[in-house]
């Protein structure tokens, strides 16, 4: 009898590899991203077909973009798979620089921007826009993760574990 890869089983094993810390963050992350494109996505939404008088759709538009950035990211803290985390790590970079653009044109233009969840570098959203893609980098690329995933990074293990 032959044993096929039991998808319940590599959980188990990729979960197994991660210190609870480590695990723990990626469990905020996994769940604190899909309330944030919750929220820019029901805003976007909002805007976009229930708002009365709107006129000028950019801020609406970005911030659906940011929403559907925001679950796309959830993929790599949910999924332990190669492919997912690569998704991640560019839609975070993605949403890094978008975070950094429209924060920074929406001081110098604030017409041009209105109000986004990226406006102001997330102001409306406690910073979280600025912060959580960051702290998002930074799990997936913790050697402790990077093992689970099988990232074969040339300077992986070269990193120590502070945990």
């Amino acid at each position: 009898m032959t044993e096929e890869n039991n998808p319940q089983e590599e959980k188990s094993t990729a979960e197994a590899g991660l210190s609870g810390f480590i695990q723990a963050a990626g469990v905020i992350l996994a769940v604190s991203y899909p309330v944030l494109a919750l929220s820019t996505g029901v805003r976007s939404i909002y805007q976009l077909f229930f708002k009365e008088g709107m006129t000028y759709y950019v801020p609406a538009i970005l911030s659906g973009i940011a929403a559907l950035c925001y679950l796309t990211a959830t993929v790599g803290f949910v999924v332990k798979r190669r492919w997912a985390w690569k998704l991640s790590v560019g839609v975070l970079l993605f949403e890094s620089f978008m975070t950094i653009v429209i924060g920074t044109l929406s001081y110098l233009s604030a017409d041009l921007i209105g109000r986004t969840v990226w406006a102001h570098f997330g102001a409306d959203y406690g910073y979280f826009p600025l912060i959580q893609p960051l702290l998002g980098l930074a799990w997936l690329i913790h050697p402790e993760t990077l093992r689970v995933y099988n990232i074969d990074l040339p300077w992986r293990d070269r990193l120590p574990l502070p945990f």
